[in-house]
């Protein structure tokens, strides 16, 4: 029996083919071909021009200003980096989005630093000695046959020398909310359990949010930050611009859409309640 049922995949399938035609990038080139193609076929119609410069200032946008980065700042600064780690732990969760071996890497050395203590994911000296590691992430892709965010983690952590029986792998999730639902249902954590929610800083606001809707109060703890100590004057050029602008529109999408659905505003990217970085579940 699948995971999740034909309308939620064909929801997903649906929701995948939208973005490919709606991301900013794929918008402001299909403006610009629009507008040259009629320009070429009725020279009178002003709008066809129109068409053609709107899409032209657009990409020049971002490839001269940090566009990308001034939607992500706010995402990013929504949780704000765990200063002191809980005293206890009781599980990690770490779920793969984008860049799932930069993730992973990131977090571990993350982690190490928050105590001044070298090698914290083995457990020495640290209140993680003990704590389950949940990995979600399947693969996302609707066409690529390739292998999972979870195999691929898999051989990281075992890279990591942790130890494989406190490791867990889900690899069916497509998407945030699955990664949520999909771990609950493997790990059923129990009340007054402390879990961190390991995931970049600018995916973390949605990640809070899909974990809230499953009703499992976790720790944010942000990690591969973009904009902090990030000179704003700089020329981020067409192609990091575009790439930026569209991950940062995906995450604002998400948020308004899965609020809207939900019917609750759980993880509307408001600043965190607590500005010295101690953090409840939330």
């Amino acid at each position: 029996m699948d995971a999740i049922g034909t309308p939620a995949r064909m929801l997903y399938v649906l929701s995948k083919i939208f973005w490919v035609i709606a991301q900013p990038s794929t918008l402001l080139l299909l403006v610009c071909i629009a507008g040259a193609l009629i320009s070429l076929w009725q020279s009178r119609l002003d709008w066809g021009r129109g068409l053609l410069i709107s899409g032209v200032v657009g990409l020049s946008a971002c490839a001269l200003l940090p566009v990308g980065a001034w939607l992500m700042g706010p995402l990013e600064d929504r949780f704000p980096p765990l200063r002191q780690m809980p005293a206890r732990v009781d599980g990690m969760s770490c779920w793969g989005a984008r860049s799932t071996s930069k993730k992973v890497r990131t977090a571990a050395c993350r982690i190490e630093r928050k105590g001044g203590a070298n090698d914290r994911l083995r457990g020495a000296r640290t209140p993680l000695p003990h704590a389950r590691l949940v990995f979600t992430g399947g693969n996302p892709d609707l066409l690529s046959a390739g292998p999972t965010e979870a195999e691929v983690a898999r051989v990281l952590f075992a890279g990591l020398g942790l130890d494989p029986h406190r490791l867990v792998f889900e690899a069916k999730s497509r998407n945030t909310r699955e990664n949520a639902l999909f771990s609950r249902r493997i790990e059923n954590p129990r009340p007054g359990q402390i879990w961190l929610l390991v995931t970049s800083a600018a995916d973390m606001p949605r990640a809070v949010g899909c974990f809230r809707a499953v009703a499992w109060p976790v720790l944010a703890f942000p990690v591969d930050y973009h904009t902090r100590h990030r000179d704003m004057g700089g020329v981020p050029g067409l192609v990091a611009g575009l790439k930026e602008f569209d991950w940062a529109a995906h995450e604002w999408i998400g948020l308004v859409t899965t609020d809207r659905a939900d019917g609750r505003r759980r993880c509307s990217p408001a600043r965190d309640r607590c500005g010295n970085g101690a953090q409840e579940p939330v």
